[in-house]
């Protein structure tokens, strides 16, 4: 059986992973173009939809399983899509350390482990105050963080402590047909079982 080329095609493998990135890391050629970035992108089904609806625009999965990253890999080829990068890291420490300040426009950050158990309840990033600034340190002026759980528990937290203690994002409107929005298959599944899905749209400020 033939191996899959490593790191793929479409990988950022930075040849230093302890120097934050510049755009031009990611997308050498079309740097200029705006740049989203999906946290936890998973297989790369939203990921994809996206940049097919948005082909003037850049798109960057951060994920940390390796057989989801080479799904993103193939989806991407498999569409001919030139605007799609997967990068194969944990996300805190990408959001942290590695990922270029102030250049994105928009980063999403669908579905996420919400950690029921008690014991785990610090490890909600959407409550970490430490993970809302890095998030912000990435964005341009105005630029959008979207976040979606299926976890109402997570959620209220998250917006408990969003309204506390972070007065660098404010809140703006998000309806159904405000701009396109594929839903993830995470969503799907969750939503065929007659779940809700909870939501914000953050502005930076």
């Amino acid at each position: 059986m033939a191996l899959d080329p490593f790191p793929y095609p479409n990988e950022v493998y930075p040849e230093d992973w302890f120097r934050e990135l510049a755009v031009q890391d990611i997308f050498p050629e079309t740097a200029d173009r705006p740049f989203e970035i999906d946290l936890g992108c998973g297989d790369g089904t939203f990921l994809n939809l996206m940049a097919k609806h948005y082909p003037e625009r850049n798109f960057l999965g951060v994920e940390r399983l390796l057989g989801r990253c080479r799904k993103v890999w193939k989806k991407s080829e498999r569409d001919g899509l030139d605007n799609v990068k997967i990068m194969r890291i944990d996300t805190n420490y990408a959001v942290k350390w590695l990922l270029p300040k102030g250049v994105t426009s928009r980063l999403h950050f669908l579905c996420p482990d919400p950690w029921p158990k008690k014991k785990h309840a610090n490890r909600r990033q959407m409550c970490q105050l430490t993970f809302l600034q890095s998030i912000h340190n990435l964005l341009v002026p105005g630029g959008e963080f979207l976040f979606k759980t299926d976890s109402l528990d997570y959620f209220e937290e998250s917006m408990e402590h969003f309204h506390e203690k972070c007065d660098f994002f404010e809140i703006a409107e998000w309806g159904e047909d405000d701009f396109f929005y594929p839903i993830t298959d995470f969503e799907r599944h969750w939503l065929d079982q007659g779940r809700t899905m909870n939501r914000v749209r953050l502005i930076a400020k």
